[in-house]
């Protein structure tokens, strides 16, 4: 789109909309089809890393139960397992199905109530609106 952006995070309503978290356009009915495109791919990129960090705990299952390693040691411990991990998806390592049985998603808590609006970023929505117009150009998908 002629702007380099850089990396973002992906938030739900509930985050702040910052030029570095993204987050969906608030669901009503006067969404034009270009902001229900992007919640769509939003939700859609939101499901894939779920889908990642699910197959990352089943995998290693260490990460279920951290509870009982050091806080010093558990950055290392859980980047080890990050770069083991995308080796193995790298070279096709086969995952076991059975593995996803011990490594059920878990809903973390998250805030009832969306950030005030005084907690969000003006220049966002300039971001937001990129992405819009790039998944637009990209078409459906």
């Amino acid at each position: 789109m002629g702007k380099a952006q850089k990396y973002v995070l992906l938030g739900d309503a509930t985050y702040p909309l910052q030029d570095w978290i993204l987050k969906p356009y608030q669901e009503d009915e006067n969404l034009t089809q270009r902001q229900l495109q992007f919640n769509y791919r939003l939700k859609r990129a939101h499901s894939v890393i779920e889908n990642a960090f699910l197959r990352l705990k089943a995998r290693w299952q260490i990460l279920l139960k951290c509870d009982d390693c050091s806080l010093e040691l558990l950055p290392t411990l859980v980047l080890a397992c990050c770069i083991l991990h995308n080796i193995c998806e790298a070279h096709d390592n086969p995952f076991n199905e059975e593995w996803l049985e011990g490594a059920e998603p878990t809903e973390l808590p998250k805030p009832c109530q969306p950030a005030p609006a005084a907690m969000e970023d003006d220049r966002a929505e300039q971001v937001r609106e990129l992405m819009c117009q790039y998944f637009e150009s990209c078409g459906e998908g």
